[in-house]
């Protein structure tokens, strides 16, 4: 007899199979252009693998492009954590504080992201 303290476990299709599996999942939907759905998949995944740049960046840019900013920027502040010099991470962050209007705040990030580019243009 089942401990009644134990719920049932659900499991749906977004969170059903391996790491490798879900990612594979994840990266489907963001190339369909599914962005809710691949950050649907990629938070837990990115919380079961917190020192992985890969799958925090595609959450990152999941949430940007369904407009969700502040969440976008949460994410890219942790990768610049977890790796200082991720070029691409300055170049969203600064994009992101852009569409939330904070250009001051974009503007150093996105000097990083050229010099990091090798674009000293605008620097």
């Amino acid at each position: 007899m089942r401990n009644q303290k134990e719920a049932p476990v659900e499991m749906t299709y977004y969170g059903h199979g391996t790491a490798a599996e879900r990612w594979e999942r994840a990266r489907q939907f963001f190339d369909a252009k599914e962005y809710a759905t691949a950050a649907r998949i990629l938070a837990d995944l990115a919380d079961e693998v917190p020192e992985q740049v890969a799958p925090r960046l595609l959450l990152a840019r999941a949430y940007y492009h369904s407009a969700q900013l502040l969440r976008a920027e949460a994410e890219l502040r942790t990768v610049i954590e977890l790796d200082p010099v991720e070029q691409y991470a300055r170049l969203l962050l600064g994009r992101t504080l852009e569409r939330q209007g904070r250009d001051a705040d974009a503007a150093p990030h996105l000097r990083m992201a050229a010099a990091f580019s090798g674009d000293f243009t605008e620097v």
